[in-house]
């Protein structure tokens, strides 16, 4: 407990939280425009599509419960984006052995091509907008361990008591 006072001790005077929380989102959505224009110009697909494919591509036996939780959109959204992808020949469902209610995502060898085709693409672009806007790269790595923290401690539900 002593450690969680010192912490807020240590904020800077003039610190807002509200301004943390505008300048994230609009961060947040500023970048993901942006990349999300340059991968659907370079490949076809957007960012909505392949963060998809990658969570199918790295989770074991993929549920759409799985995308859900991972990208903290709700049911229907993962449905509706499954079902596209599914659609379109990106990924297949594979009847769960021991639930016959649920399946197994897949990605298809079309699915597996586009994610390979776009997944370096993303991180060249990614590299080179925050290159762009002159944050040194010790800063960029101190931020990033600083959001997993955070997205970690969100994500498990032990973010601090609710109001």
């Amino acid at each position: 407990m002593e450690a969680k006072q010192d912490s807020q001790e240590s904020i800077p005077a003039g610190f807002e939280h509200a301004q943390l929380l505008d300048d994230l989102v609009r961060v947040e959505v500023r970048l993901y425009t942006l990349l999300d224009a340059r991968l659907r110009a370079g490949h076809g697909h957007g960012l909505g599509r392949l963060d998809l494919l990658r969570t199918i591509a790295e989770v074991p036996d993929c549920r759409v419960s799985d995308v859900v939780r991972r990208l903290g959109i709700t049911v229907g959204a993962a449905s509706k984006g499954v079902e596209r992808q599914v659609r379109d020949g990106l990924v297949r469902r594979d009847a769960n052995p021991e639930d016959g209610r649920s399946s197994f995502l897949a990605l298809t060898p079309a699915g597996r091509q586009v994610l390979d085709d776009a997944l370096p693409t993303l991180d060249r672009e990614v590299a080179a907008v925050l290159q762009g806007t002159g944050v040194p790269d010790g800063d960029l790595a101190h931020l990033a361990r600083v959001l997993a923290s955070v997205r970690g401690a969100l994500e498990a539900g032990s973010a601090g008591p609710q109001s």
